[in-house]
């Protein structure tokens, strides 16, 4: 069992804007996978007329359930970047669901990497990490 982890410090929103696209970042504690499906379900429905919402998840002490979902971006575009972000920071038993609101500009694949990898990045800082 640790002793210690790190965490997001609360539930919690963050807004940012690339090329005329929102994305928005939704960041929350889950500690069973049911917990994490149920957050990103809740957020598909708040955002359900958003272009995107995808999610990434870390749950238990070693890691052991980890997912990541691109919700219709171009693979590995999207749910990893945000899934690499979370594991750099060593958080644990954390969700992040990022709504993207399309402004007409498309990002190409490396845009998509950088702009779904900075909104997790920024909402952390946003938000804090405990």
């Amino acid at each position: 069992m640790l002793t210690s982890y790190y965490t997001v410090k609360e539930s919690g929103i963050h807004e940012i804007s690339i090329q005329k696209s929102r994305f928005i970042a939704h960041l929350s504690r889950a500690t069973s996978e049911e917990e994490a499906i149920e957050f990103i379900e809740q957020i598909k429905k708040e955002h359900w007329n958003a272009t995107h919402n995808c999610s990434a998840y870390l749950i238990g002490e070693n890691d052991q359930v980890q997912k990541a979902n691109d919700d219709g971006e171009p693979s590995g575009t999207a749910g990893v970047p945000m899934l690499e972000v979370l594991k750099k920071r060593r958080l644990k038993d954390t969700v992040a669901v990022v709504t993207r609101y399309f402004g007409g500009v498309k990002l190409g694949a490396g845009g998509l990497i950088r702009a779904y990898g900075s909104a997790v990045s920024e909402g952390l800082n946003a938000i804090g990490v405990v």
